[in-house]
């Protein structure tokens, strides 16, 4: 068993995961299903997406967002970016960021689920700069310096190692590359038994 320590607290990491992989199967292979978070177009057009971003995106990838802000709030991205999309999910943002970036960039996706990369990969694949690939936050099967911009959307609340999570993010960007981030931020403290809890975590 793999653990992280929080205080007097312990999580079982690989329950962690597997918690958070059953979660997002579900989210990607049957996601009218209702789920303690939101989902769907209608969450993305709540956060501030805009419509024509997610006109351009199938339904079915649409259905199974699941994010929790907007990476594109902090400015859209340049024609020609390499971007690295950590917890891509179904390929929302990812596909947005392809369009911006047009075939002259590249898009990658890393996601632990592997159903949500199954599902991101159908949508890509007319697509030759848009690749999806499994992975987790903090260990990518990417070269060093590779990103001129990482994305991630709800997904590093989900990483019990932040430090290891920004050191991967720190070794996959160029000199002069930025960070593009949303996510939940507690600003209370929480209860050990929560930190010890993976499906709170998951959540």
């Amino acid at each position: 068993m793999n653990t992280s320590s929080f205080g007097s607290a312990a999580l079982d990491t690989d329950a962690l995961g597997e918690v958070i992989r059953e979660e997002y199967t579900a989210v990607a292979e049957d996601p009218g299903r209702g789920f303690h978070f939101h989902t769907g177009r209608a969450l993305a057009e709540r956060l501030g997406y805009e419509p024509a971003w997610l006109d351009a995106l199938p339904a079915s990838t649409l259905a199974s967002f699941a994010g929790t802000g907007n990476p594109f709030r902090h400015g859209s991205l340049q024609e020609g970016e390499h971007v690295v999309d950590l917890g891509s999910g179904a390929g929302v943002d990812s596909l947005t960021d392809a369009a911006m970036v047009g075939p002259n960039g590249s898009v990658t996706g890393i996601d632990l689920t592997p159903a949500m990369v199954v599902k991101a990969r159908r949508a890509a694949r007319s697509l030759n700069h848009v690749r999806f690939e499994l992975g987790s936050f903090d260990d990518t099967p990417l070269p060093d310096h590779c990103a001129d911009v990482i994305i991630s959307n709800g997904v590093l609340n989900l990483v019990p190692d932040k430090h290891a999570a920004f050191a991967e993010m720190r070794r996959l960007l160029r000199p002069g590359g930025r960070l593009q981030i949303a996510d939940i931020l507690v600003a209370r403290p929480v209860g050990d038994g929560a930190k010890r809890d993976p499906r709170l975590w998951a959540g």
